[in-house]
């Protein structure tokens, strides 16, 4: 089991603190295994075993626990008779009815320390912002990074740049690395996840009844990484394909996406104008790896499939994205935390002047000293361009 050092260390200054710790994260991207290192954390800071529940909602073993008096009645039967410090860790709360309410009853007591797994981001933010406010906090866990997934590959690990053209190709969903990096067995068993999140996370818990259309949605999506996408657009192209469908219909399958987090959305925002824009959005995805099992690797994709990549690596380090608009030009990412801010451009190859232009032109005209990087697959690199540096994306992912 590899530690997701990572997670554990955003954890550490909140563990056996009273606050309700929130792990929320695609499916199979390791909350689970998370949750087992915080187990073993604990243990490490002297709770007993008497002293921790843990309930995971996958196991049979906890199939009887169904609503949040089930979970309630467990936990006063066990873990709140200990003396001295407690801890109840639930994995995929989300299977349990109104559970909010057996926890917000739990985080009453100051001796209890409490961590939460699930896959739907709205279920938490709204459930726990009405009952918890101010008393909890988010660890989103993503797929690996690159620097995580050489660790998964260990001894196998190669050299980072051709690893790299492999974790384009598979993703970073952890149970990968359980099979040979093959397209038929690897895009089977990423397939099988998102069938699971499609019938789970969206189809059983929305009641929807055309799963084909969800589907089909569901392609266009993934089809269309780092392209400018909207619900009309979505539901402008069924209709050319005679399939009739209302935007706003468009617009909740698109909402139920982002809640499962198979897909992130990002905002616009006009550097001019100093603002947020509410139209012409894109979407990236939480693993590229869905994609490929989806429709198949595809190398004249490589450009929006890097966008991605990147995208993911800058919200695993704790950035806010935007996509940059500046009059007519585009800059593919503002990324900001704590007060810093970074404008990133994302290409495959610098092979033409145009290309050069097109990358470093909008970068150019940004007038403030924030850094600003152009990354791309270019195998050589010159000097800096007007303090504009440019990276090979590996050395990028791996800095």
């Amino acid at each position: 089991m590899h530690t997701r050092t990572i997670y554990l260390d955003r954890l550490a200054p909140f563990m056996g603190k009273p606050m309700v710790k929130v792990i929320c994260g695609l499916r199979r991207v390791g909350k689970s295994y998370l949750l087992r290192q915080v187990m073993d954390a604990l243990k490490d800071r002297g709770f007993r075993k008497q002293q921790i529940l843990h309930v995971d909602k996958e196991s049979l073993e906890y199939d009887h626990i169904r609503s949040y008096m089930d979970l309630y009645d467990l936990a006063k039967t066990s873990v709140l008779k200990q003396e001295g410090p407690k801890a109840i860790l639930l994995d995929e709360v989300q299977e349990i009815e109104e559970w909010e309410r057996a926890v917000s009853s739990f985080s009453s007591q100051e001796d209890v320390d409490i961590y939460l797994t699930g896959s739907n981001a709205h279920l938490f933010s709204s459930e726990l912002a009405t009952l918890l406010s101010g008393r909890y906090i988010e660890v989103p866990v993503y797929s690996l990074g690159l620097s995580e997934y050489l660790q998964f590959r260990g001894e196998e690990a190669g050299d980072p740049r051709h690893e790299f053209s492999q974790h384009v190709r598979y993703g970073g969903l952890p149970a990968i690395h359980h099979f040979q990096l093959e397209d038929e067995i690897v895009f089977q068993y990423i397939g099988s996840v998102f069938n699971t999140i499609l019938l789970k996370d969206i189809v059983r818990r929305h009641a929807i009844r055309n799963v084909a259309l969800l589907e089909r949605i569901a392609r266009y999506l993934f089809d269309n990484i780092g392209n400018i996408t909207s619900a009309k657009r979505i539901a402008d192209y069924l209709k050319a394909e005679r399939i009739k469908v209302g935007v706003d219909t468009v617009q909740n399958y698109l909402r139920y996406f982002e809640e499962a987090q198979i897909a992130h959305k990002v905002s616009r925002f006009d550097l001019k104008g100093k603002e947020l824009l509410a139209i012409h959005e894109k979407y990236y995805l939480g693993d590229v790896g869905l994609r490929h099992a989806q429709l198949g690797y595809r190398e004249g994709d490589i450009s929006g499939i890097l966008e991605n990549v990147v995208f993911l690596e800058l919200i695993r380090r704790g950035y806010q994205v935007n996509i940059g608009k500046l009059g007519d030009r585009e800059i593919d990412f503002i990324a900001t935390r704590q007060g810093e801010t970074c404008y990133i451009q994302v290409a495959y190859l610098l092979a033409s002047p145009d290309t050069v232009e097109r990358e470093f032109g909008p970068l150019m005209q940004i007038k403030d000293n924030y850094p600003k990087l152009v990354l791309s697959m270019d195998p050589l690199f010159g000097d800096d361009i007007n303090g504009i540096k440019r990276m090979h994306i590996v050395d990028f992912l791996l800095s």
